[in-house]
């Protein structure tokens, strides 16, 4: 039997399991590596990148002993860095050097590698099609493209720890002449690195864009689409507009590099005392514009699709409507265009001008309101309602107020006057990571517990969801909070002894030229965030283990609907077959039917006819 979406032919087996007429069953490697099926690259995508951002936590590990207890080699690990890595980590201890380089991979694998592929594309792939009552992916052979590109780009960051002078070490901002002028091929690696990543990412902006506008099925207009559908169709367009301007800039420095040219290096540049072998002319502020072109709507492109996530989850688990959800739809909007506006108010240390820093001040406050306007949204759905608190309800409420912890913060480095005392400082540590650790990542974790059964047709352990939820929250602020604090006492990021010299120096000194310096309650906050990290990172066993234990032991779920929801993504079987739907679904009414008077029961899907 045959039908069709949007004259998309759609198949569906015949009883014997083969799909219209006989093919041999597919392998292992067609079925889960090679596969163009939208379904299995988002569990690729979504295991790929919860391994990077495990890697990329690591990284933070060893960092926060460094800082913690600078020169003391690390336990347990110290004797293998030693081993795998050579000098720089002599003795098991991380070298200034490593440290640098630390820093750099840790920020780069978990915002390119770890959450924008699992926030975006992962969640994406899965649940766009099912959610518009699509066969595929507008392009699915584009989209195998895609992640075989992000694969290669987290394989070549990987393998630049191993090549002499290790791993690139200018920060996750690369910022020129700095980036240019270090000895070693590790910048190279990271820029090589990146162009695939930024690829990836640009293939599965354009094939999320066509799916969305080309295969929604009958009915399904656009004031029908759930929110979480609005989310990833604005933050492809964020992508889609923003990445190339970095990719342009990573192939200038990589020429800047390996040629050199200098379209980032200026005339005069002096290295080590001698001028620098290089033309000149180049600007370093171009680089600056360029990274910050993408790098402002890349804290959109990780904040929407949690915002997605989130909506999605409190509708099913409030048991009511969404409240305004064109408020939302038109919020997420405003944010996409007005998030290409605000990019250099992380610049206001480079001398700008007065006019240039009002202009990015003002859109800076403008924007915060959408994203207020989407939180009221949220908390207005909570109101009177017999909430339901399971595990994906818990990381949805709480990412609400770290979100709003992480939003706030940033107010003031929105505003030149107050940016200049804060800037690289660790308040601006906590402020992102507020943002996206806490804020976006417990998004990403609600997502995964409640999608989970339709990826799987089982459950995942509600205890130690539990455990892992509140284990996670408890020392997720235990972590950041104190660096808020560390930040206005004038902590410098980056140092990979956590100021300990700076504070040491100006402590051992006494009278009226002591004229700043970090008090030892300051210094001490170190160790605490140190222990809070490890304690961090153990809590993530419980979820490591739930969610690959679940996949064959889980309890299988009591109906395709598990959770009583009404978008089109639960209408289907668990796990759904390979076109998503026996017959091409159609649509009547709006994403959130709750508790509809006079219904038989609390939900109204979206594909039940109109009585």
């Amino acid at each position: 039997m045959t039908g069709s979406v949007n004259n998309i032919p759609l198949h569906h087996d015949d009883g014997d399991g083969h799909r219209g007429h006989d093919h041999p069953e597919a392998g292992f490697w067609r079925t889960w590596i090679f596969s163009p099926d939208h379904k299995v690259i988002g569990i690729q995508y979504g295991l790929t990148s919860l391994c990077f951002m495990l890697f990329g936590f690591f990284l933070m590990l060893l960092m926060r002993w460094q800082i913690s207890k600078p020169g003391v080699p690390i336990p347990v690990f110290g004797p293998l860095l030693e081993k795998v890595l050579g000098q720089a980590a002599a003795n098991g201890a991380l070298s200034p050097d490593l440290y640098n380089s630390f820093g750099a991979m840790h920020g780069t694998i978990m915002v390119f590698l770890a959450v924008v592929p699992l926030a975006f594309v992962a969640f994406s792939n899965f649940v766009i099609p099912l959610q518009i009552g699509a066969p595929d992916m507008a392009f699915p052979r584009l989209n195998m493209a895609s992640y075989q590109a992000f694969v290669i780009g987290g394989v070549i960051m990987l393998t630049s720890f191993f090549i002499p002078g290790g791993a690139a070490q200018a920060g996750w901002t690369s910022y020129s002449p700095l980036a240019t002028m270090i000895p070693t091929d590790g910048q190279i690696f990271w820029l090589l690195g990146m162009v695939f990543i930024i690829t990836s990412g640009l293939l599965s902006a354009v094939n999320f864009i066509a799916t969305v506008i080309q295969l929604r099925a009958p009915g399904m207009t656009w004031m029908r689409l759930p929110f979480f559908v609005w989310a990833q169709f604005v933050t492809s367009f964020l992508i889609l507009l923003a990445f190339p301007p970095l990719e342009a800039a990573a192939v200038m420095q990589l020429m800047d590099k390996v040629a050199h040219t200098s379209f980032f290096l200026p005339t005069g540049l002096a290295v080590g005392g001698q001028l620098a072998n290089a033309s000149g002319g180049g600007s370093p502020l171009l680089w600056q514009h360029l990274f910050w072109f993408l790098g402002h709507p890349e804290v959109y492109v990780l904040i929407l699709p949690a915002m997605g996530i989130v909506c999605e989850i409190i509708a099913n688990n409030t048991r009511k409507p969404i409240w305004g959800y064109k408020s939302l739809v038109y919020s997420a909007l405003a944010i996409g265009f007005l998030s290409f506006l605000v990019w250099a108010h992380h610049m206001y240390l480079t001398g700008m001008g007065t006019k240039v820093a009002v202009f990015f001040q003002t859109t800076t406050m403008i924007i915060s309101i959408p994203s207020v306007i989407i939180l009221t949204c949220f908390f207005i759905s909570l109101w009177g309602s017999s909430i339901r608190f399971n595990t994906p309800m818990l990381f949805a409420l709480a990412f609400l107020p770290m979100f709003g912890i992480g939003g706030l913060t940033g107010l003031p480095l929105g505003f030149n006057i107050s940016d200049v005392h804060l800037h690289d400082t660790y308040y601006i540590i906590a402020h992102f990571h507020y943002v996206v650790a806490p804020g976006t990542i417990f998004a990403l974790f609600a997502g995964i517990y409640y999608w989970f059964p339709k990826m799987t047709g089982r459950m995942m352990n509600e205890f130690w969801g539990r455990v892992h939820f509140w284990g996670s929250l408890i020392f997720m602020n235990v972590i950041f909070m104190p660096m808020f604090a560390q930040g206005m006492a004038g902590m410098l990021r980056r140092m990979a002894d956590g100021g300990a010299n700076y504070s040491a120096a100006v402590n051992s000194r006494a009278g009226a030229d002591v004229i700043g310096g970090l008090s030892n309650n300051i210094m001490e906050m170190h160790t605490w965030i140190l222990w809070g990290a490890c304690v961090l990172g153990l809590i993530q066993i419980p979820f490591i283990i739930n969610l690959f234990w679940s996949i064959q032991h889980g309890k299988k779920v009591d109906s395709d609907n598990p959770w009583d929801a009404t978008t089109l993504e639960w209408q289907t079987v668990s796990p759904p077959p390979h076109t998503n739907f026996p017959e091409a679904p159609r649509v009547y009414r709006g994403p959130y039917e709750y508790s509809v008077p006079g219904h038989d029961t609390d939900f109204t899907p979206q594909n039940e006819p109109l009585k």
